[in-house]
């Protein structure tokens, strides 16, 4: 009798045993950061009316590691000439799973942005605008103007993805953002590339 009377306690110790195990081993859903082995600045140059003119001008930097955690990435300097205004596209690529980020990109406008920093805008050498399509600020499609005196041909372009930030934080709609941690998320992508202005 004593026996039956202890066995709903040892029944209910099994169940909630059963259903802290089943909690612990449940997977948190995570929005994982992009791998990136190559990222490609395409530039095309506009006239004065905004229509494109010319052949697309292309860069990459890469790495097949991932350029975020391989140790040399390959980039290429950026040639612009001065006075020109270009329709600046990114292109994103993942080669360990042959993968087009960009569309990953596209697909989650809401929780990716590019940032645009470095000398070359902080000298005013170069002057970028948001202009992607879609009117969401995601910097895949910008205006970069080049300026008519540039000085010097020693300059940068850092190129920062971001993404699950905050895009209603206070500047975090400047592409040349500088305090972009303080929106939080994470970096996907953070690579330097020469400049030479012609």
């Amino acid at each position: 009798m004593k026996d039956l009377r202890k066995l709903p306690i040892y029944l209910f110790g099994v169940l909630a045993l059963g259903f802290a195990s089943c909690e612990s081993n449940d997977p948190e859903e995570e929005n994982d950061g992009e791998v990136i082995t190559e990222v490609t600045l395409n530039f095309q140059e506009l006239d004065a009316t905004g229509n494109p003119m010319g052949l697309v001008t292309s860069f990459k930097a890469s790495d097949p590691e991932g350029i975020e955690v391989g140790s040399s990435p390959i980039i290429q300097p950026v040639t612009l000439t001065r006075g020109k205004t270009y329709r600046m596209t990114i292109a994103v690529y993942n080669g360990i799973e042959d993968e087009d980020i960009t569309e990953e990109i596209l697909a989650e406008a809401d929780v990716h942005q590019f940032y645009f920093l470095g000398s070359a805008f902080t000298s005013n050498i170069l002057s970028i605008s948001y202009d992607d399509p879609s009117g969401d600020l995601i910097g895949l499609q910008n205006i970069l103007s080049v300026s008519s005196s540039p000085g010097t041909n020693n300059t940068q372009m850092q190129v920062v993805l971001r993404h699950d930030l905050d895009k209603n934080f206070p500047g975090a709609t400047n592409p040349n953002f500088a305090n972009f941690v303080q929106a939080g998320g994470e970096t996907d992508l953070d690579i330097t590339f020469p400049v030479v202005i012609n």
